[in-house]
């Protein structure tokens, strides 16, 4: 199978970023540059696109998971940073309402303890939410029980 049957395999799956696509077919170069004018070619024919990449990444996570966490797995995998922060641009306009769903989800009620309040604080933290935003669902929390 060529090199580019390959890349179009993977990509028919799922979107791909560059770096990412070049890690996963690097193993089945056989001639020096054929990967790198396989990715080209499939650039220029709008077939692998870091944009797009990066639009689905945030689709998948942007209920599940925080701005550090998501800026995280960009960079894990290859995207530029002037990308990556375009796209979290616009995500942290709801980030707190995702924050807010995923602990109504998990608690649904104010800490009334300091060590609740440590477990639902670690728990947001964990998922990647930003110390603001995660202050910000706790206090939401406490005013709506007043």
């Amino acid at each position: 199978m060529s090199l580019y049957a390959r890349a179009l395999e993977c990509l028919a799956r799922r979107e791909y970023s560059r770096h990412e696509l070049e890690k996963k077919l690097s193993c089945h170069e056989q001639l020096p540059d054929e990967l790198k004018s396989v990715l080209d070619r499939l650039e220029q024919q709008k077939l692998l696109s870091d944009e797009r990449a990066v639009e689905q990444i945030l689709h998948a996570r942007s209920r599940k998971y925080g701005s550090k966490r998501i800026r995280y797995e960009l960079q894990m995998k290859g995207i530029a940073d002037h990308l990556i922060e375009a796209a979290l641009g616009e995500f942290k306009q709801t980030e707190f309402s995702s924050a807010h769903a995923l602990w109504c989800k998990k608690f649904g009620v104010a800490p009334s303890t300091p060590e609740e309040r440590g477990k639902q604080i670690r728990y947001l933290a964990g998922k990647g939410f930003s110390s603001e935003v995660i202050s910000k669902v706790l206090s939401d929390a406490r005013e709506a029980e007043n």
